[in-house]
């Protein structure tokens, strides 16, 4: 079938109109939109769009309801490129540079935002380094023989640990190894640590090596943490009236495996990408679509953000948000990486 312009036209405007009021579209409330086109038109090429298999039409309603191909179809050649507006842009800068170098702040704020933004369920995984590396260190004197070690690795993660020592400690004497470790180790990976760690000795050695082992369990980890917003918002919409549907949503958004793999599998490249319904390869999310960008910096580390909902999804909306939130990210990424 030939895509005229005119099927074009009317296939977009049913996708907004299915999309804005949920109930199946007919040839009439589409000719109420003075087209300049009959009814008995619209009806003949609503029909070929369905014999094509861009509609579907249910069988207790007159109207007619996109597929999973004309929702991709949509996506692909007739979605406007909708940015959010100079005010929306505004608040989003202005919140997340209120937040300080720190990965939870930023992930659940990135979710926060995506959720009220998009109104549907928001999805985003902290930065994985592509192989850990060391960024900075503190040591705190608790008491005589304990010192705090906090330790900052170039993904953004913190970790804290308490150490001891069969010798006493004093915060100057602390400052200096801290101060030592982080000119020796300044961006290198656990297996570079531990070359480094000759002509150590003492507590510094200690320190060393607990820095070594906590990078190589980063770089042994086979899952991360998946911060989620909005599932208010998404049980709001008509699709999830019905109590089977609601637990269906719930099952899958609680499967933390099943959407860490979904999220992986993201291309590497960064730009939005849309999967609609059963496009994903996996049962589970065949009435759902995903719309998800990675972010973060080419080589070293990089996490995904993204927004789980219904077929009947305002995809423009869901695009600029996940779009301009991964974009905020990618400028906090080279911020941390940079030390500004």
């Amino acid at each position: 079938m030939k895509m005229t312009e005119r099927r074009q036209m009317l296939l977009a405007l049913l996708i907004k109109e299915y999309v804005s009021k949920a109930q199946p579209v007919g040839s009439e409330t589409l000719a109420k939109l003075d087209l300049g086109v009959s009814a008995a038109t619209i009806r003949n090429e609503l029909a070929a769009l369905e014999e094509e298999g861009y509609l579907t039409h249910p069988h207790t309603s007159a109207g007619r309801v996109p597929t999973e191909r004309g929702y991709r179809y949509f996506v692909e050649t007739l979605m406007d490129n909708m940015e959010l507006t100079a005010d929306e842009q505004q608040m989003i800068r202005h919140q997340f540079h209120q937040v300080t170098l720190d990965v939870e702040q930023w992930m659940r704020l990135s979710a926060a935002v995506l959720a009220h933004t998009s109104k549907m369920a928001a999805l985003v995984t902290a930065p994985s380094a592509y192989q850990t590396r060391f960024k900075h260190v503190e040591l705190i004197a608790i008491s005589e023989t304990v010192a705090m070690m906090v330790l900052v690795l170039q993904a953004g993660t913190v970790k804290q640990q308490m150490l001891y020592s069969t010798d006493l400690l004093d915060q100057d004497e602390l400052r200096r190894i801290a101060n030592h470790l982080n000119e020796k180790f300044a961006g290198r990976t656990a297996k570079e640590i531990k070359e480094q760690t000759r002509g150590l000795n003492g507590f510094a050695l200690s320190v060393a090596q607990r820095i070594q082992q906590v990078i190589e369990q980063m770089d042994h980890r086979t899952s991360r943490e998946i911060y989620r917003d909005g599932l208010l918002d998404i049980l709001r919409q008509p699709e999830f009236i019905v109590v089977e549907k609601m637990q269906q949503l719930l099952e899958v958004l609680e499967q933390r495996t099943l959407l860490e793999e979904m999220m992986n599998g993201l291309a590497p490249a960064h730009g939005v990408q849309v999967v609609i319904g059963s496009e994903g390869g996996r049962e589970e999310f065949n009435d759902y679509s995903l719309v998800m960008a990675r972010y973060g910096i080419e080589g070293e580390a990089s996490g995904v953000v993204g927004i789980i909902g219904p077929l009947r999804m305002p995809y423009p909306r869901a695009v600029s948000a996940v779009k301009y939130v991964s974009q905020m990210l990618d400028d906090l990424m080279l911020r941390f990486y940079s030390g500004r």
